[in-house]
């Protein structure tokens, strides 16, 4: 990190990571110009002047074996960036995203009195409180996407500032949902719903079947409905129609998409999502959903959240309140996910009470977020010691 100005070191893990910090320097260059960040960053990052002294796409591509050569490897790079920054320390050491990768960076550079800053922190409202307090030996503040999460990491003795989510920041509060459903050549005059069972390997396998089962149900019980449904790799896709082929008739009204889940929510009338950021999607895009989370039994008793108390969908979690009909664990029935859907179809009352929340939700998390983690970055290098 040889060169003038006021030096930052980044990290970021993957492409989200690398679509908040390219805007987060986007505003930072046009108020300190002379700031140069440089560590792990991506493509968009780097179009925003961030040095890659690793790419992001090479941090993939290095990280790609499996099990403990894909640790170990990442430990290395790690190991690499921690002893370049303690001989030439930085003024400040952001960690953007993937906090699984930059907290154990973060806590070596702030044991040496550099500071530090997660932007978008982990979920700690999943974690035991035992697990949050570790992150203060980890960063001296973090920047949360959403508000509840700051009263989270206070009472763990964390810093903490809630600066908004950029989505919310990019979407507009009304969306156009005949325009979508014309820009995916969505038959109009349907009741289109969107499928959304997730990204991850055998979870989304299961969840799948699952929804499914669930769609041919609430078609047999609704003739006029069409389904979309996003995949998001080659394997996905071949997946779902193999599902398809299983689990539902020829003519199954059905278009799979790659790629634009995004879309798919826009067009929708009503969506079955699987909790996490699909559920915020929905929100965001103003459809009335149902929310399913399902894993291993293992997961679930170790990674069991509190917050699963009040609700794992993030729109519940916002609100405090079940806005939105979830299905956890064994409850994830093809038959309770097909009626909830139905209800939702048939109660215009139901849709709207839901709208309302999502219109509440949005100008909650509309916040001006770029600006927000701009300001707090600056005070951070502000107070730096010198």
């Amino acid at each position: 990190m040889a060169g003038g100005g006021i030096r930052v070191g980044v990290a970021v893990g993957d492409a989200s990571g690398d679509a908040l910090g390219a805007e987060l320097l986007a505003a930072l260059h046009e108020r300190c110009p002379e700031l140069v960040a440089a560590g792990i960053a991506g493509r968009r990052m780097q179009a925003q002047g961030a040095v890659a002294d690793i790419a992001l796409e090479k941090l993939a591509e290095r990280g790609g074996t499996r099990g403990g050569s894909k640790r170990r490897e990442l430990a290395r790079i790690r190991a690499r960036l921690i002893q370049r920054w303690l001989a030439e320390p930085p003024a400040l050491f952001v960690g953007i995203g993937s906090p699984e990768f930059s907290l154990p960076i973060g806590r070596r550079l702030k044991a040496a009195g550099i500071p530090t800053l997660q932007y978008a922190g982990p979920e700690v409202w999943s974690w035991r409180r035992w697990q949050v307090k570790r992150i203060a030996h980890c960063v001296d503040r973090v920047l949360t996407l959403f508000p509840f999460e700051t009263a989270i990491y206070e009472h763990a003795g964390v810093c903490a500032s809630f600066v908004g989510h950029p989505l919310a920041d990019s979407l507009p509060l009304k969306i156009d949902k005949a325009a979508a459903r014309t820009q995916l050549r969505l038959p109009h005059g349907r009741r289109i719903v969107a499928l959304l069972p997730g990204e991850r390997g055998a979870g989304f396998a299961t969840l799948a079947e699952i929804f499914v089962k669930a769609a041919r149900r609430l078609h047999n019980e609704i003739g006029e409905a069409h389904f979309v449904m996003p995949a998001s790799s080659r394997e996905h896709r071949e997946l779902i129609e193999t599902t398809v082929r299983l689990h539902a008739d020829g003519d199954f009204p059905l278009t799979v998409l790659f790629g634009h889940a995004h879309e798919a929510l826009a067009a929708a009338e009503v969506a079955l999502v699987s909790s996490g950021m699909s559920s915020l999607e929905a929100a965001l895009f103003k459809t009335p959903m149902v929310i399913a989370h399902r894993t291993s039994r293992l997961d679930w008793w170790f990674g069991r959240p509190r917050s699963a108390r009040i609700a794992v969908g993030l729109p519940n979690l916002l609100a405090a309140a079940p806005v939105v009909p979830e299905f956890v664990q064994q409850k994830v029935t093809p038959w309770d996910l097909a009626a909830a859907l139905i209800g939702i179809l048939r109660d215009a009352a139901a849709r709207e009470q839901q709208l309302a929340h999502f219109y509440e939700l949005h100008e909650r998390l509309r916040q001006n977020n770029a600006q927000k983690a701009c300001d707090a970055v600056l005070s951070m290098l502000e107070h730096a010691p010198a």
